[in-house]
């Protein structure tokens, strides 16, 4: 009798050691446990200064951008628009870095597969944005789940990989895992524009590297990403040919082609990127952007013209949003383009080193894909502003007008903001044990590659 108890409480009681700490939990337990909303530490302080002068430099600059939607009396309207905004996003960061961390693993599957509905239904029902079915249109707000879906992304191969944490980096079976995600996502997120699509896979690959992967599966991921992004290229580029051969026997083609799809347009940037622009080609709707962008860039000098004495705002499309760095280096000059440049580099350096104070690997993997997300969209921005990278539309975060980015990106500051405040950084055996406890079982593994962790196995 003394026998079939024990082998039952053996049953019932799993114990494992992490980080030095025994813990002893229940099946019943596992998934009910509660997170609890105690507060550890402020949140940091770096991150908020950051935030702060970003929505500063939105306010200022955007104000400077937007003199082509300026009509009549309403000289405010636009600053006013995206005012309400960004204090809905503050709204937004506040609310979150008082939310537990623990929550957005929870919720992670939930909130992807609903973006990923919004997702595909924009790309069947949506209205159409610069030559893209974008967004959807719902009590005269337009909604853009394209920017959603890579926050949503973010989080769930935080959770993936957070789950499949091991001491020598995350096991196959999660980055399989991640990797059949990121592809899914991904090929829903083609006809919402290609430059998400590569930042999407640019962001998921970064995690990868963070979370320890080889560099052999690496290379066989990358090769992956080719393969699949080859084919659906293909596949997309048959059915903008068919589409187009419709067209023509139904209707008259337009003069200016603009039937041509997403494939041809893609194409056609990339020949124009890879011809350039020179000093005596003729401004067409081709080049526009790209010319006045330059001159813009050349207007601001060292120090640039002053906020607000931007010159070329009127006559650049879309300066308030996917051109706003360029009226930036304008008004400011070199020295202020660099500044701003160096500012989103501090953001993902400042969530480098909480990451690599973290005790456990979820929060390390969530601090540090929002902070990818953040920078690498806007040096994607910057490249293409600059002429690096060839024309397309992505905002800069937290800066560029878009009612939608603003919020995203806000909700991505607002959940650094959490892992700064309830991630226990600081070695404390007991705090560590209490967010074990905090934490469901498949979120507790060790975050192996931090400082803490190498001092406390």
């Amino acid at each position: 009798m003394e026998t079939n108890n024990e082998s039952l409480s053996q049953r019932l009681t799993i114990k494992e050691t992490v980080d030095g700490i025994a813990v002893g939990r229940t099946q019943e337990r596992r998934s009910k446990r509660p997170i609890s909303a105690s507060v550890r530490q402020k949140p940091d302080t770096y991150i908020w200064g950051i935030y702060i002068m970003l929505l500063l430099v939105s306010v200022i600059e955007l104000f400077s951008a937007s003199s082509a939607e300026v009509s009549g009396a309403n000289v405010y309207m636009p600053l006013i628009r995206h005012g309400i905004f960004l204090v809905l996003g503050l709204g937004l960061v506040l609310a979150l870095q008082n939310t537990h961390y623990g929550y957005f693993s929870r919720f992670a599957w939930f909130l992807a597969l609903v973006s990923l509905g919004l997702l595909m239904f924009s790309n069947f029902f949506g209205i159409e944005i610069n030559g893209a079915q974008r967004a959807i249109n719902i009590a005269g707000f337009t909604i853009q789940p394209a920017e959603i879906v890579k926050l949503t992304v973010v989080m769930l191969l935080a959770t993936i990989l957070g789950r499949h944490q091991q001491p020598r980096g995350v096991s196959t079976r999660g980055m399989v895992e991640a990797a059949v995600v990121v592809i899914v996502f991904g090929g829903c997120l083609w006809k919402n524009g290609l430059t998400n699509t590569i930042l999407l896979f640019g962001v998921s690959l970064s995690m990868f590297l963070i979370g320890g992967m080889k560099w052999k599966k690496f290379l066989l991921i990358l090769c992956v990403y080719g393969i699949c992004g080859g084919i659906l290229y293909i596949i997309k580029y048959q059915d903008d040919r068919k589409s187009e051969f419709d067209s023509v026997v139904q209707t008259e083609q337009t003069a200016s082609g603009d039937n041509n799809g997403r494939a041809e347009t893609h194409k056609g940037r990339i020949s124009r990127f890879l011809e350039g622009v020179h000093p005596n080609d003729p401004i067409d709707d081709y080049n526009r952007q790209v010319v006045f962008a330059k001159i813009s860039q050349a207007n601001g000098g060292v120090l640039g013209q002053g906020p607000g004495n931007s010159r070329e705002s009127a006559r650049l499309p879309l300066a308030f949003s996917d051109y706003i760095y360029s009226i930036i280096v304008e008004d400011t000059g070199f020295v202020g383009g660099v500044f701003l440049l160096v500012l989103y580099l501090f953001l993902l350096a400042r969530a480098g080193r909480i990451a690599y104070k973290c005790s456990r690997a979820f929060p390390a993997f969530l601090i540090m894909g929002c902070a990818v997300l953040i920078v690498f969209q806007a040096l994607v921005h910057m490249a293409i502003v600059t002429g690096l990278f060839p024309v397309s539309g992505q905002p800069l975060p937290l800066i560029s007008k878009g009612g939608t980015s603003v919020l995203v990106m806000s909700a991505a500051i607002g959940i650094m903001l959490s892992v700064s405040r309830f991630a226990v950084t600081s070695g404390n055996k007991s705090e560590i044990k209490q967010e074990i406890k905090e934490l469901p079982e498949d979120m507790q593994a060790a975050n192996f590659s931090g400082q803490l962790n190498d001092t406390s196995r």
